[in-house]
């Protein structure tokens, strides 16, 4: 019994080893069917970024605009890293095709299993997985080792989004993005408990770019330089209205917005179905994070006044731009202005990423 209370003890005293990623998926490989929904989606945009700016007018002030407008990003060999605000993305001088399989194989060999597995969208998604990392290494635990290891869990969950475009100079941009979710109590006597969101967590989106950096041949230590010399610009980004309807402007030109409002849109529960960077949308949906013994997702509850949580809600995110300036608006599923809340709500959490 003194033994078994001196490894409470200690147990109590360890420290959550927070700098360590060791997933591991919650659940069995899925069948990757795609969703009724995706199936009259173009064959011809994979990783598609056709080139041309929206304003013709001001392309030419826009090119010089940018010229003068300091990119955070650095390099080494045919893979960059590029920063703006809290996001980073990877730029690869290499086919999208080449670069699928990949990174597919990176993150299986990261313990993940892939929900989506979708190439002609330049797409794909892990199942949602446990960070092994976070559980606490006490001495109980460290003396069974791996006999009783399912009985140790964390009550936080991720999943992780990629998506490849290929930009106008014929390199590859990857972005990843994570969604979490927790587990939390519902009552005081903490016997029942639900999944909820949690905010995106941008230090786990650079250490998956970092060790994909790794993946693609930069060494270690070089990874690890390229990531903590990324300096992040602060471009300003507001909510405003246009013609009574709420828009959000971004202080810089179109392909950095477009890439910033894609990977917010990643981040923030939807799902970019398919895009047309030539006229600047980006066709989504959301489906709000699912667990068992989950309640309805964040989004569902704004976006949704039924009961039904299982009926995507679609939308049109648009990008125009204007030289060095830019302006997201949000369409409903036929292309009109969208009149209702949802328009604001979606422009206020995309701005509060992107900021």
């Amino acid at each position: 019994m003194a033994v078994l209370g001196l490894a409470v003890a200690l147990s109590a005293c360890t420290a959550l080893e927070t700098d360590k990623v060791d997933y591991r998926s919650t659940g069995k490989a899925p069948a990757l069917d795609i969703p009724p929904d995706l199936t009259q989606l173009s064959k011809d945009t994979r990783y598609t970024m056709v080139d041309g700016a929206v304003s013709a007018s001001g392309y030419k002030t826009g090119q010089i605009a940018a010229a003068k407008t300091p990119v955070a990003a650095v390099s080494l060999g045919d893979v960059r890293i590029e920063r703006a605000g809290n996001q980073r993305w990877l730029v690869v001088n290499r086919p999208a095709e080449k670069l699928w399989d990949p990174v597919k194989d990176f993150w299986q060999e990261n313990g993940f299993l892939l929900a989506m597995d979708q190439n002609n969208l330049g797409i794909m998604e892990t199942d949602w997985a446990e960070n092994r990392a976070k559980i606490p290494q006490d001495i109980i635990r460290s003396s069974l080792g791996k006999l009783f290891d399912s009985l140790y869990s964390t009550p936080e969950r991720d999943k992780f989004r990629t998506r490849l475009e290929r930009d106008a100079n014929g390199n590859t941009e990857i972005f990843i993005s994570h969604r979490g979710m927790i587990e939390v109590y519902t009552s005081e006597k903490k016997d029942q408990t639900v999944w909820q969101p949690r905010p995106a967590d941008p230090e786990l989106e650079a250490e998956f770019l970092r060790r994909l950096m790794v993946r693609l041949g930069v060494s270690t230590e070089q990874a690890k330089s390229l990531v903590a010399s990324s300096v992040a610009s602060k471009p300003s980004a507001t909510v405003s209205t246009a013609n009574g309807l709420p828009v959000l402007v971004l202080d810089e030109g179109f392909d950095r917005a477009w890439r910033r409002v894609g990977l917010a849109l990643d981040r923030t529960g939807f799902t970019v179905e398919d895009r047309d960077r030539k006229q600047g949308i980006y066709f989504v949906r959301y489906v709000a994070p699912t667990s068992e013994n989950s309640e309805p997702g964040f989004f569902s509850k704004l976006f949704s006044s039924s009961s039904k949580s299982n009926e995507a809600t679609k939308f049109q995110i648009t990008v125009k731009s204007n030289a060095n300036a830019s302006t997201v608006s949000v369409l409903d599923v036929m292309g009109a202005p969208e009149t209702s809340d949802s328009a604001q709500r979606i422009v206020k959490v995309l701005a509060d990423d992107i900021k």
